[in-house]
């Protein structure tokens, strides 16, 4: 049986993974008001698939166990968004082919009601 090591990871990492996180929070927000259609969630999932990989590597230390762990967390992680992605193109264009469907129910609801 392998002996587990102990390892231990200087602050400057954490501090530049924590930084890297804030950062990539940031530019999901700056994202999210720019007006790209259906691709605005593909680049947020894209963005939070890169931060649970940066949490898993260092915070949860895949980078220092077995390779095989990490493969398979981001070959879930990677199908996930792949999986979502798809799911997202197709609500989307969903009124395209249902027109009847893709309206409100009732138009005259409040809600709909300028103001």
């Amino acid at each position: 049986m392998k002996e587990h090591s102990v390892h231990i990871i200087p602050a400057k990492i954490y501090i530049a993974v924590g930084l890297g996180l804030l950062i990539l929070t940031a530019v999901t927000v700056a994202v999210s008001f720019v007006d790209l259609g259906p691709y605005n969630i593909t680049i947020a999932l894209f963005i939070a698939s890169i931060k649970a990989l940066l949490v898993a590597f260092f915070f949860m230390h895949l980078f220092w166990d077995n390779k095989i762990y990490f493969i398979i967390f981001a070959g879930s992680l990677l199908f996930l968004t792949i999986f979502l992605t798809l799911t997202m193109f197709d609500t989307e264009t969903r009124g395209s082919i249902y027109e009847e469907k893709s309206a409100p129910i009732r138009s005259e609801a409040p809600i709909y009601q300028s103001k």
